[in-house]
C-alpha cells in the first residue's frame, strides 16, 4: 500500500482507486427491502434459499473462460445488478451470500464481503492490510486474541491508541493500522472517528473502524474517515441471535480484490444457510435497531436519573444501595459537539451497568424475567451478562446489557423488581453482607471471583489463563 499523507486516507473518493457509490433517490429503510431486487432470478416474494455448492459452466462451450481468462474486477460490487449470477463454487460467491452483500453495499455506502464470523473478517483485515503496528484500546476481547496470534507469527506491534506518543516510539506508519471500536464493546460508549482519522491518516496509517454496536442506520464511519469498517454481522445485522457473521466494507478498489482474493485462500466464507438468514434480518434492520437504541437510551437516562437524583425516593435508595453507575454513549455529555454529528439518530443499543460489589453482579441476572442471562447481543430479545462469565479481564462488578424490541416500560420494571430483590436480600444478611462490607471486601474480594470462575469447565493448566482472556462473545 502507498504512503499517503494529510487528513485523507487511502479511501479518498477523490482518487481513482477508489469505488464511488452513487447516491440513491431511496432511503436506507426501503434499500433494505429493495436493493437485492436485480438478483431476484424466479417468481418467489421471498428471497429463495440455494443450498449448492457447485455450479454447472455455461453449455456453449464458446462461453467457457478458463480461469486464467477471469476479469472478475470488471465487475463493480457497488453495483447489485452489475454481480449477475456467474457463480461457480461457494468458496468464491453463492447466490445467498452474494445477495446479502449487495444489500450491505448499499447500506454501508460501500462494497462488503461477507465472512464466517466477525473475528473472520477482523482477522481477513489484518492479513489484507498486513501491518507492523496496529494501535487499538480496549473494546471486544476477541480482536486483541487475534492480533496476538499475529503478533505471534510476524512479529506485529501493538501498541495504546489513546497514547498517540506510543505510536511514534513504536514507528506506526504508512501501511499500519489505527483500530478503533465504537461504540465500545461492553460499555456502550463512544469513541470520536474524525478524531482518529486525522490522527492516522497523518502518519500514513489506515483507518479501520469495528462498528457492530453502532449498525447502519446509526452511524456512517465512511463519513467520518473511515478507510475499512467491519461489523460482527452475527449481532446487529442478523439480529435474531440464529446465525454467524462478519462484514468488511472498504471504499478502496485495490483493497477490495485483495480481500476478495484472500477470503477465497483463507476459506472463511459464510454458509449459504447464514447468507438467506441474513437477508431475511436485513429487511427489518432499520426498524429493529431504531426502535432498540431509543428503548436502551430511556432505560440509561431512567437509571442514572435514579442514581443522580436528589429526591429521598424509595426507587433512587433502592438503586443507590445496588448500582454503582451506569455508561453508555447518551450520557457523554461532554461530548455532544462530536457525537451528535456521528450518531444523530441514536446512541446505540447496548450500555454497562457497575453494581456495587462482584457478588451482585453475579446475581441480579437471575432476579429478572424479561431480561436472558447469556453472552452476545443484538437480538430482538433483550440479554444481560454478569461479563466475567466470558471476558476475565473486565472488572467483576461489571453487567453488559443488550436491549432488545420489548416495551422498554416493561423492561424497567423487570430491572427495577430485580433491584428490589437484590436490597432485599442486602438488607436481610446482616452486617457482614451489607453494600459498605462488600465494598470493603473487593480489595480480597478476588479469591472470590476466582471462586465464582472455577465453575467454567478446566482446560490444560497452562492454556487456562489464555481461555479466560479470549472466550470472548
Amino acid at each position: 500500500m502507498s504512503a499517503h499523507n494529510g487528513t485523507s486516507g487511502p479511501n479518498d473518493e477523490s482518487r481513482p482507486e477508489s469505488f464511488h457509490p452513487k447516491p440513491s433517490m431511496h432511503s436506507p429503510a426501503t434499500l433494505a427491502v429493495h436493493a437485492d431486487d436485480d438478483l431476484n432470478r424466479s417468481a418467489d416474494v421471498a428471497p429463495a434459499l440455494h443450498v449448492s455448492t457447485t455450479f454447472r459452466y455455461a453449455r456453449d462451450p464458446n462461453n467457457l473462460k478458463p480461469s486464467s481468462d477471469w476479469d472478475i474486477p470488471t465487475y463493480d460490487p457497488s453495483v447489485p445488478s452489475s454481480m449477475g449470477d456467474a457463480h461457480i463454487y461457494s468458496r468464491l460467491t453463492a447466490p445467498s451470500t452474494t445477495r446479502l452483500e449487495s444489500l450491505l453495499t448499499q447500506l454501508v455506502r460501500a462494497p462488503c464481503l461477507t465472512y464466517s464470523s466477525g473475528l473472520a473478517a477482523f482477522h481477513a483485515l489484518i492479513v489484507q492490510t498486513a501491518p507492523k503496528v496496529v494501535a487499538i484500546n480496549a473494546g471486544y476481547h476477541g480482536c486483541h486474541g487475534v492480533l496476538a496470534i499475529h503478533t505471534k507469527l510476524s512479529g506485529l506491534k501493538v501498541v495504546d491508541l489513546l497514547d498517540p506518543a506510543s505510536w511514534d516510539a513504536a514507528g506506526l506508519g504508512a501501511g499500519d493500522v489505527v483500530h478503533v471500536e465504537t461504540p465500545l464493546n461492553p460499555t456502550g460508549e463512544a469513541r470520536n472517528i474524525q478524531h482518529f482519522a486525522e490522527l492516522a491518516h497523518a502518519r500514513g496509517a489506515w483507518l479501520t473502524v469495528d462498528a457492530t454496536l453502532g449498525p447502519p442506520g446509526l452511524q456512517d464511519p465512511f463519513r467520518h474517515g473511515a478507510d475499512f469498517v467491519m461489523h460482527s454481522g452475527t449481532k446487529y445485522v442478523g439480529g435474531h441471535s440464529d446465525m454467524l457473521c462478519g462484514i468488511l466494507a472498504t471504499r478502496n478498489k485495490k483493497a477490495y480484490w485483495g480481500l476478495y482474493t484472500e477470503r477465497v485462500f483463507l476459506g472463511s466464507v459464510m454458509g449459504s444457510l447464514e447468507g438467506w438468514l441474513g437477508v431475511r434480518s436485513v429487511r427489518t434492520l432499520e426498524l429493529r435497531v431504531r426502535r432498540q437504541s431509543d428503548n436502551a437510551t430511556a432505560l440509561v437516562r431512567w437509571l442514572d436519573g435514579l442514581l443522580q437524583s436528589k429526591e429521598d425516593s424509595e426507587e433512587a435508595r433502592i438503586v443507590m444501595k445496588t448500582v454503582q453507575r451506569v455508561q453508555h454513549a447518551s450520557l457523554q455529555e461532554d461530548e455532544m459537539s462530536w457525537l451528535a454529528q456521528q450518531m444523530p439518530d441514536g446512541y446505540g443499543p447496548v450500555f454497562a451497568i457497575s453494581m456495587q460489589t462482584p457478588d451482585m453482579a453475579r446475581r441480579f441476572p437471575s432476579k429478572l424475567a424479561l431480561f436472558h442471562h447469556a453472552t452476545s447481543l443484538g437480538g430482538v430479545e433483550s440479554l444481560i451478562e454478569w461479563r466475567r462469565m466470558s471476558d476475565a479481564t473486565v472488572d467483576g462488578s461489571l453487567l453488559r446489557v443488550s436491549v432488545g424490541v420489548e416495551a422498554w416500560e416493561d423492561l424497567r420494571d423487570d430491572f427495577m423488581s430485580g433491584f428490589r430483590a437484590l436490597a432485599a436480600e442486602a438488607d436481610g444478611a446482616g452486617e457482614g453482607e451489607t453494600v459498605q462490607a462488600g465494598r470493603e471486601k473487593i480489595s480480597a474480594g478476588k479469591a472470590q471471583e476466582a471462586e465464582s470462575l472455577r465453575a467454567i469447565p478446566p482446560v490444560e493448566e497452562e492454556v487456562t489463563s489464555q481461555w479466560n482472556s479470549n472466550l470472548n462473545f
